[in-house]
């Protein structure tokens, strides 16, 4: 009989423990998640000269060069900027470029969308939003 309770007595709290580690690894995020959360206000005239100096050399507002043009980006569905050929990762995308899409995106396109050819990365959220705000001043209201 002894032995049954001390048995009971050391498999109870071991059990707990177990659910409550199972538990906690059900919540616990994912190293690859990025947090959904609205951008930072950004500043157009410095996202300017970020664009420039950061994404200039593949992208540009008016021509498609190694990556996509980019004026009216801001409100388009991904993967449709007329006379580019995407990756099947970003015709698979399917989202609407917006603030929080680009944030995402600009933070790390490859976890977004695996496979696409773009593996550059802004990872200061300052410099993203400021890039964003210039993007949607350089887009057509929608």
């Amino acid at each position: 009989m002894r032995f049954h309770l001390l048995r009971y007595v050391v498999l109870i709290p071991i059990a707990a423990l177990g659910i409550a580690t199972a538990s906690a690894a059900k919540v616990a995020p994912s190293p690859h998640a990025v947090p959904q959360r609205d951008p930072l206000p950004g500043d157009a005239s410095r996202g300017a000269d970020i664009y420039e100096a950061k994404c200039g050399a593949c992208h540009s507002l008016d021509s498609n060069r190694i990556g996509p043009k980019h004026r009216g980006v801001f409100g388009r569905r991904s993967a449709t900027a007329p006379g580019f050929h995407y990756t099947a990762a970003l015709k698979k995308l399917n989202v609407v470029w917006n603030r929080q899409t680009l944030d995402r995106w600009l933070q790390n396109p490859t976890a977004m969308a695996p496979g696409t050819a773009m593996g550059y990365r802004l990872t200061v959220p300052q410099q993203r939003a400021d890039v964003i705000a210039y993007l949607k001043q350089q887009s057509p209201q929608r």
